[in-house]
């Protein structure tokens, strides 16, 4: 029978402070800004803050031991002493205390005066059809920020008014910069409500408009939403906000992230009476893969070499 492992309230508190981005990088997990936090890369509802972590999935959080025991599935005591650095004595950086912020208003960044770099990036590099881009800019759903050229994606309430935009760097080069404007309200994300009674569910805007390149026709008649990640929120307020619509289609990612976010919003949806719930794959990872895939011609065969006479 294994003994009982006791710790003091001292190493308790350590644990509890360990900065987890530097116990995660450490783990060798890849994580990606977003504003003020990062995300996991393996997992995009779970973000992280010094000590804190948050899964906007499952409106859970808390601090570093409850972290482990979580997404690592530890006890306690497990979770305790992997923190602490184990028997090797590896001792992780202590988190910054976190002074609370006031919080901001929602305001969207300020509109450049034109929308060549976001139309050259989403149309030539990602290969978005020109007249789905130009119906949504039209809109003022999409547009350029003038501070940093990044492709911005507005969402609106049911009375119009902006509550939500999601940037998207538009540099080729490296890992391109994506994140949602503060104070943003979740439930408003980009999305656009049709006449048909179908909506269809996206992690990210790019994936949203590769979905409607691909599938062109009478794409307004049916409705979209991009949900910035994989929490349901903007889903749930899309169905409130259009009652006709009852057919889903969830359409996330091809990878395990976007396969235990389908389970999860489908059993969601059925607690809520959603019972015509259907998932659609890509082929590759993503809608934008696929497109790309299609779009762009494949690699010219490199030419044969002629075969080399050595002279013995």
């Amino acid at each position: 029978m294994p003994g009982y492992v006791y710790f003091t309230e001292e190493q308790k508190q350590r644990a509890n402070a360990v900065d987890l981005e530097d116990f995660l990088v450490r783990q060798g997990e890849k994580l990606l800004r977003s504003g003020r936090e990062k995300r996991l890369a393996s997992d995009h509802s779970i973000t992280i803050r010094g000590n804190r972590w948050y899964d906007h999935a499952t409106e859970k959080g808390g601090f570093a031991i409850d972290f482990v025991r979580t997404y690592y599935n530890q006890s306690f005591p497990d979770a305790v002493t992997m923190l602490l650095g184990g028997e090797q004595g590896q001792i992780y950086r202590e988190s910054k205390p976190q002074e609370p912020e006031p919080a901001k208003p929602f305001v969207l960044p300020e509109a450049h005066t034109d929308m060549h770099r976001v139309f050259a990036y989403l149309i030539k590099t990602r290969c978005l059809d020109r007249e789905v881009v130009a119906e949504f800019a039209k809109a003022k759903m999409l547009y350029e920020d003038a501070k940093y050229h990044n492709a911005v994606f507005v969402g609106y309430d049911a009375e119009g008014i902006p509550r939500h935009a999601h940037k998207r760097g538009t540099y080729t080069n490296g890992d391109a910069f994506k994140g949602n404007v503060d104070s943003c309200d979740p439930r408003y994300s980009f999305h656009w409500i049709g006449q048909s009674d179908t909506v269809y569910v996206f992690e990210a805007p790019i994936d949203m408009l590769s979905f409607l390149s691909l599938y062109r026709q009478n794409w307004k008649q049916h409705s979209y939403v991009a949900l910035c990640g994989v929490a349901e929120h903007a889903l749930m307020r899309l169905l409130t906000d259009a009652p006709h619509v009852n057919k889903i289609s969830l359409c996330l990612d091809n990878d395990k992230a976007g396969v235990q976010a389908r389970e999860r919003i489908q059993k969601h949806l059925a607690e809520r009476g959603y019972r015509n719930v259907l998932s659609l794959f890509s082929n590759l990872k993503d809608w934008n893969e696929d497109l790309q895939a299609l779009s762009k011609p494949p690699p010219e065969p490199a030419e044969k070499q002629q075969p080399v006479m050595q002279m013995g």
